[in-house]
């Protein structure tokens, strides 16, 4: 059993079909066991971008309700929800300027080292972030975190 934290461009590929659906849908079947973590935001961004490619057209049938009561589904069921705190808003706010990361890209660092850190301050094995932001792989790769980037993955 490994640990994950998905960003939203990780994690929406579990619900819409892309480069990467289904490396992450193996990572997040429940038989594989992985602990699974999303910031609080992921919810946010998940439904913004399900959203956007529905009124797109680009989601090949399939509807964005149905789609999203899933994803909610999962967030209260098997996902390990991390909430975002002004300490972690702090830390963003210095990995957005060291960085120059957008905001939520920001705030997803944040709390990936934190739940890294966390795991590995309790003798557990830490977090790989998944996530196909390249520039957010990029500054989580310089500040230490794994990376797996799903687009690796066709």
């Amino acid at each position: 059993m490994a640990a994950f934290f998905c960003d939203a461009s990780g994690i929406v590929k579990r619900y819409v079909s892309e480069v990467g659906t289904a490396w992450v849908r193996a990572l997040a079947d429940p038989t594989a066991a992985h602990e699974l973590f999303l910031a609080r935001v992921t919810r946010v961004e998940v439904t913004a971008a399900i959203a956007r490619r529905s009124r797109g057209g680009m989601l090949g049938g399939v509807s964005a309700p149905a789609i999203l009561a899933q994803f909610r589904h999962d967030a209260d069921h098997q996902y390990n929800i991390v909430e975002v705190t002004p300490t972690l808003l702090a830390d963003a706010e210095a990995l957005a300027s060291t960085h120059g990361l957008r905001a939520y890209d920001a705030v997803q660092l944040a709390v990936a080292r934190e739940v890294h850190a966390r795991r590995l301050t309790q003798g557990l094995p830490g977090v790989t972030l998944v996530s196909a932001d390249r520039e957010l792989n990029v500054a989580a790769t310089a500040e230490g975190l794994p990376v797996d980037d799903p687009n690796q993955y066709p």
